[in-house]
């Protein structure tokens, strides 16, 4: 095999190696501007040309996102870009994002739970954590299968649990994330692993908060939208009871708000041709529909004075990094403000520059937004959990990109 550049490879000096590369799998010579669907490269063919390129420069992307790519030449800037990201030497850089609700379903994690003693004792230090005021036992309600993880009250509770015990297992195989971001109660999971809040305390919060949004009247909604904010904004102009909810990349925004007012807004939307959909939720979180919340919560929050993040922490309630306390007034503000999840998003990867994106969380929901937002030169996505199916090979793979775990270059004894 053609031996890969040395030292830190220019892009031309890339492009020149990956030309023969695919020229030889597709036993034709290939320009650098040639699409790769054009190729004629198959599956076995795709796989090596991936191999190929995990030896040469590391673990940059997954086999499938080499069909993301519209020439050779976009694959080479692709890998060069990533490369440039891997200062120190080639060194990791990942940052942790954490999904909130609406990514439960019953038996998350339950192939991880059956086969990590590591990540079941972490969902076990949750679940007595968040018992004494659920008054059940949220690791049951999770691998039940049963109904009752779409419950308000518990479903905060079950994404806190899956997520700290995701997290804290990646913690325990050596993972050391450089930044932090949570999507709504995703938040509250965030703030624990950036040592901003102790387990217990962000526990009581959590389940508490799931009961004072369980107690406000039904008839709330969200509804994603594919539109930019203005156009979104222009939408709903006319309907006093709707508000954008999240901002979650380009041309993904949620509206917020009573479900008849929402109904109307999506016929409107209809009519403009703009596609929209409802989210599996029961409330209108993230608008001034949880203002009756707010003044518990803080309440509730003033007993715990919280700590500064020690990981750089990205708020999106403001869109920034966050270095202050996450006091009382900051998670009353949280679950009434929309969730600007695209901005505090687009200054951690400029900030941080993470060479990763880890989503923490029982399923994919954030990741697809991340590419969106830095496009195909962005940091590797790797979502920790894709499902109930997930099991420890899953997530050796997952370690293994992240140079983590017993096989990590830094654990090993020659």
């Amino acid at each position: 095999m053609d031996r890969t550049p040395h030292g830190e490879p220019a892009e031309p000096d890339v492009l020149a190696w990956l030309t023969r590369r695919i020229s030889d799998y597709a036993s034709r010579e290939i320009s650098p501007e040639t699409p790769l669907s054009e190729c004629g490269l198959d599956s076995v063919a795709v796989l090596s040309l991936f191999g190929d390129i995990e030896e040469g420069f590391g673990s940059l992307i997954d086999p499938d996102d080499i069909w993301a790519y519209a020439s050779v030449r976009a694959l080479a800037h692709h890998i060069t870009v990533c490369r440039s990201r891997l200062g120190d030497g080639g060194r990791i850089r990942p940052a942790f994002v954490f999904g909130g609700q609406g990514a439960q379903h019953p038996c998350m994690t339950a192939g991880l739970h059956r086969d990590s003693a590591v990540y079941r004792a972490c969902l076990t230090r949750a679940d007595e954590a968040l018992r004494p005021y659920l008054g059940c036992s949220v690791a049951e309600v999770i691998l039940s299968g049963g109904p009752d993880i779409d419950r308000t009250a518990l479903s905060h509770s079950a994404v806190f649990a899956v997520g700290y015990a995701l997290a804290e297992t990646l913690l325990d195989a050596g993972v050391r994330p450089v930044a932090v971001v949570g999507h709504g109660v995703g938040e509250l999971t965030a703030a624990v692993t950036a040592r901003a809040l102790p387990l217990a305390e962000a526990a009581q919060l959590v389940a508490l908060r799931g009961q004072f949004i369980q107690d406000l009247p039904d008839g709330g909604g969200m509804l994603a939208v594919c539109a930019d904010p203005d156009e979104a904004a222009d939408v709903i102009a006319g309907e006093p009871e709707v508000y954008i909810g999240a901002i979650n990349a380009a041309r993904a925004t949620v509206l917020s708000g009573r479900l008849d007012a929402l109904a109307r807004v999506r016929d409107a939307l209809s009519a403009a041709g703009l596609s929209s959909r409802f989210l599996s939720v029961g409330h209108a979180y993230h608008s001034p529909c949880m203002n009756p919340v707010a003044p518990r919560l803080r309440a509730l929050a003033r007993r715990f004075p919280g700590s500064p993040p020690a990981v750089a922490y990205y708020s999106p309630v403001y869109g920034r990094q966050w270095t202050e306390r996450l006091g009382a007034d900051y998670w009353a503000v949280q679950v009434t403000s929309p969730v600007r999840f695209a901005a505090a998003v687009r200054r951690m990867l400029s900030q941080d520059m993470p060479t990763h994106v880890v989503e923490i969380g029982p399923r994919p929901v954030l990741t697809p937004f991340v590419r969106r937002i830095d496009g195909a030169a962005g940091p590797r996505c790797l979502p920790v959990c894709r499902g109930p199916e997930t099991d420890v090979v899953d997530l050796a793979g997952v370690l293994s990109a992240l140079d983590a775990g017993p096989l990590a270059e830094d654990s090993m004894m020659w």
